[in-house]
């Protein structure tokens, strides 16, 4: 059975519209209930849909019309004698999202920062595949030549692939994201100086130095640290298989090189998950919601307020309570 209810228009402006479990806000708006037309004046107001075990011909036909080229549409299916409805829109205005702290939208900022998050961690997974290829493609070949070639380069890029998206990366918790930064910063700042002050006077690159002289993982390791803790912020946010695997794959990788417990085909299978997996992971980040990746908006809009503004704004969430 769906029942309106159209509350004041103060309760209205704070209310979001719950439709089959979906939350949006939606100004000016029609029920069809049945071939039933009801016209509400309230910006906002709230439907509430209850169903029970009911047979797909007790229901009717339920249509929401917005007046201003919003349209939900009830899509239903009976599984047994369950029937789900989920909500369908389409709008060429922004999507509304409710947040902890309020509802909030995404600008062409958001999907700037999302679409450059994004980027930089193609960016790191196509210099770390191209760059580790190396090792499994014959030695006298001219692609492995080239690449070896500009090894150090491909490394250069990834870093700074990685350090794009640590820099854009949305985290609750600013200590954790400064964290991230930091063990990349000084990852950074190690790799130059095994470059400078051990890879070079020895006629090697960064890259090959560190495969002969597996203690300058010290220096260099703080960089696939962050990038560790990425992937696992990433697989406990999304549940993603890649993504968990890789943290665990990237330490062991490392610690097994620095250690020397591992032999060259343990290392080399090693690398060739991390490989494979990397590059998944990276490729399914392009068919996330932006959404995800902006996480919820007004925590980080309410984080940026002045200790004075967040207490009102809390004490008013509060009394929205009661």
């Amino acid at each position: 059975m769906a029942t309106a209810t159209a509350p004041t228009a103060a309760a209205a402006m704070q209310r979001p519209l719950y439709f089959c479990g979906c939350c949006t806000t939606s100004p000016n708006f029609t029920i069809t209930n049945n071939h039933h037309r009801q016209p509400h004046q309230h910006r906002i107001a709230k439907l509430k849909l209850s169903f029970g075990k009911l047979d797909l011909g007790s229901i009717g036909t339920t249509r929401i019309q917005n007046k201003r080229s919003h349209q939900f549409a009830p899509e239903c299916r009976k599984f047994g004698h369950t029937v789900r409805c989920k909500a369908m829109e389409q709008s060429t205005s922004p999507s509304v999202y409710q947040g902890v702290y309020g509802p909030w939208t995404i600008d062409s900022s958001d999907i700037r920062e999302v679409v450059l998050y994004r980027s930089g961690l193609v960016m790191a997974a196509v210099s770390f595949v191209l760059a580790s290829s190396t090792s499994f493609l014959p030695s006298d070949s001219p692609l492995s030549n080239t690449l070896g070639q500009n090894i150090d380069l491909l490394y250069l890029l990834g870093s700074a692939g990685l350090g794009m998206s640590l820099y854009l990366i949305h985290i609750y918790v600013t200590e954790i994201k400064r964290t991230l930064q930091a063990l990349w910063a000084l990852g950074v700042v190690g790799s130059l100086v095994t470059y400078t002050a051990f890879a070079q006077p020895a006629g090697e690159g960064l890259v090959q130095y560190v495969v002969d002289h597996p203690t300058a993982v010290w220096l260099v390791g703080p960089v696939f640290a962050s990038l560790t803790g990425l992937v696992f912020k990433e697989g406990l946010c999304y549940g993603k298989l890649e993504a968990a695997l890789l943290t665990f794959i990237i330490p062991a990788s490392l610690l097994g090189h620095l250690t020397g417990i591992m032999d060259d085909v343990a290392k080399l299978s090693l690398l060739g998950f991390w490989m494979a997996l990397f590059t998944i992971f990276a490729a399914r980040k392009f068919t996330q919601p932006v959404k995800d990746d902006i996480g919820d908006k007004s925590v980080f809009m309410f984080n940026a307020l002045p200790e004075e503004e967040k207490a009102a704004l809390v004490q008013k969430l509060q009394q929205q309570k009661f």
